[in-house]
């Protein structure tokens, strides 16, 4: 029986250790990668955010924000801000793991955490902060024909950028990074493991 996506995942990220960035001047936020299953497949949940937010307003983003003061530790403000912007308690989510840390343009340095939760779950989305709750499919985020690729250059430099597809939908930014390097975590697994993703 092969393994599952999440179960990949953390077998991935047990292995690795977690690269950090420069964070002088960076605010402090972090962000939450849910996968569970839905039909028989597993997705990942974003969301689209609405125009009332401060910052990435009508952008596709995980669940995830700044970090607040009172906060222990960047697990907590994962924790808190998935409660607060999708309504999923934080003693719902199973922590498998954390990835590499992402530095954004608008000047986020952001802690990726991931994690699973049972489903179905009644999201309960703020009516502020979230548009549109979204489901991406695992398997179509491991299709290339839903990956756009572009390298430019940047002070002298070839930069590569993706960019993901799933329905009307485009995922852009720190987001579409962190989102290639799951799918580079899960790509990992399954080619060891020789097969398929369910």
């Amino acid at each position: 029986m092969g393994q599952t996506p999440p179960e990949l995942l953390k077998r991935a990220l047990a292995k690795r250790v977690v690269e950090r960035v420069d964070g002088d001047g960076l605010t402090p936020s972090a962000v939450m990668v849910l996968l569970y299953p839905k039909d028989g497949e597993y997705c990942i949940l974003l969301n689209k955010r609405s125009e009332l937010v401060e910052h990435h307003k009508g952008e596709i983003s995980f669940p995830g924000g700044a970090r607040d003061p009172e906060d222990r530790d960047s697990l907590e403000t994962a924790l808190r801000e998935t409660e607060e912007e999708m309504g999923i308690k934080r003693g719902d989510i199973t922590v498998i793991g954390e990835m590499d840390e992402v530095a954004t343009r608008s000047n986020f340095r952001i802690n990726v955490f991931v994690g699973t939760i049972e489903y179905p779950y009644r999201f309960s989305p703020s009516a502020i902060e979230i548009a549109e709750v979204l489901e991406f499919p695992v398997s179509a985020l491991l299709d290339p024909a839903n990956r756009r690729v572009e390298t430019r250059w940047e002070d002298g430099q070839p930069v590569t950028s993706y960019s993901y597809v799933h329905k009307e939908h485009v995922v852009f930014g720190a987001t579409a990074r962190i989102l290639q390097k799951c799918i580079e975590h899960l790509d990992d697994g399954l080619e060891s493991e020789g097969r398929q993703v369910d």
